[in-house]
């Protein structure tokens, strides 16, 4: 029993003393410091050894299935008939004969909103249809209305009759995206009906020069994505696919979004008022990249540095001041103009919001409530026209009209700056509504007779022709 107890004694002494010499003399410390009070200077950095894989750090893999499997039926194939009026024979050539229409046939897609059979699409898709036919995802063929479209924002709201309820998607907040997540877009590529793609939102409030904010992602769009969605993982819509940057017309590693929030303030708009109410600061920004910029040091601004502020609008009113810097408004941090156009573009006149300024390095919580629209240029001449303030009206003695603000380069000596439109031909204008509507329906074949004010009250004609 002596014997044993030794044996045992002298293995278990043995092990410990063999595992002991292991770790002296073999095994090397694994540790690193994570967090240090002075920096970097010893060499020594901050590590995480967290696992980029989702299946190494325990975290479920992405599922897209659910998602694709409610998107792609809410997604529709949009057809758009225009019938053209070009020559058909060689007498038709050269004698002027528009021929006989022949029909065109443009396709994109198209998500429904509502399960009697609401859906939005682009504007793009279904300007200048004389027919429009949606086809499901079940491939039943419907014809569709066109309820109302806006250009500005690209988004159009067609409808189709229908006595079964449609699947149809809801509206997700885009202002709550993030870059980096992920994102599907659900659309008709080339025909190919039900195309799910995948990718990650690359940027938010892109620019593509029409004073837009868009949603750029990574996901594959191609010609006749055009109007379909683009959904987060749970299956929410927060964009409307509307458009590629390419020079060969196909998908080349980004394509850009309306985002839903836009999209759904407009499909708002036109289905309560006919039209889309636009809420305006009245403010213009400082131009970025060029010489003047650079000089001021604007081009390292963070937000928007005001460069300029129009009469009576709801910027002076709010006591904003050229040369402020607009850092904030409501939740939304502003780092570049389409940041702050994109969320206006939510907004209609008489919403107030709340802006963070800074002045002079001095931050500032300024209330601002929208108005109306106070200038546009009018189709036809473009001319650019604003409502006449207060000062105005004394001035040119006058209580409607519209002032000339701007004038093309083609009629800079017709004597147009400065003065007040007060009617088109027989149609009074009261404001630039009105001026908008008269100057659209001019006809290129007839003459159009102009009526101005000048600064001291006298009567100018212009005949346009």
């Amino acid at each position: 029993m002596k014997r044993l107890a030794s044996l045992l004694f002298v293995s278990v002494f043995a092990g410990a003393f063999t595992l002991g010499a292991y770790k002296f003399f073999f095994e090397k410390n694994n540790f690193t410091i994570i967090s240090q009070e002075n920096g970097n200077s010893n060499g020594v950095f901050n590590t995480n050894y967290t696992p980029t894989s989702a299946n190494g750090s325990g975290i479920n893999e992405v599922d897209f299935t659910m998602a694709a499997e409610n998107t792609v039926n809410a997604v529709v194939h949009v057809m758009n008939i225009t019938l053209s009026k070009g020559p058909t024979s060689i007498l038709d050539f050269f004698y002027g004969s528009s021929g006989s229409p022949v029909p065109q046939l443009g396709t994109g897609s198209g998500v429904i909103i509502s399960s009697d059979g609401y859906i939005v699409t682009n504007n793009h898709v279904i300007s200048r249809a004389n027919q429009l036919q949606v086809t499901l995802n079940n491939n039943k063929t419907y014809n569709a209305e066109l309820i109302g479209a806006d250009p500005n924002s690209d988004i159009a709201l067609i409808k189709i009759d229908t006595d079964e309820k449609l699947p149809y998607l809801a509206f997700g907040d885009s202002d709550q995206t993030k870059i980096g997540e992920w994102v599907l877009a659900v659309g008709n590529p080339f025909n190919l009906t039900s195309t799910v793609t995948a990718g990650i939102i690359s940027a938010k409030a892109r620019n593509l020069g029409k004073n837009q904010s868009f949603i750029q992602t990574d996901a594959a769009v191609n010609p006749g994505n055009s109007g379909g969605a683009l959904v987060n993982t749970n299956g929410d819509l927060v964009g409307i696919n509307t458009a590629i940057t390419s020079q060969t017309g196909s998908y080349v590693g980004y394509s850009f979004a309306v985002p839903s929030n836009i999209a759904k303030k407009v499909i708002q708009d036109i289905l309560e008022y006919g039209n889309v109410q636009k809420g305006f600061m009245g403010i213009s920004p400082a131009p970025t990249n060029t010489r003047d910029a650079i000089e001021k040091g604007i081009n390292n601004i963070d937000g928007v540095y005001i460069e300029l502020i129009e009469e009576e609008s709801a910027a002076q009113q709010a006591g904003i001041e050229i040369g402020d810097i607009i850092k904030k408004v409501d939740e939304i941090v502003v780092h570049k103009y389409p940041d702050l156009t994109g969320y206006l573009s939510t907004k209609r006149p008489g919403d107030t919001l709340s802006f963070v300024i800074d002045r002079n390095n001095e931050l500032l919580n300024i209330l601002l409530t929208l108005k109306e629209r106070q200038s546009l240029v009018v189709p036809e001449m473009g001319l650019e026209v604003k409502n006449l303030t207060e000062h105005d009206k004394k001035v040119y003695k006058t209580k409607t009209g519209v002032k000339i603000i701007g004038v093309p380069e083609r009629y800079r000596g017709y004597g147009l700056s400065e003065k007040v439109i007060i009617k088109i031909d027989d149609i009074e204008i009261g404001n630039i509504d009105d001026a908008y509507n008269a100057f659209g329906g001019i006809s290129k074949y007839s003459k159009t007779v102009i009526t101005m004010l000048g600064s001291n009250g006298e009567r100018d004609r212009l005949i346009f022709q």
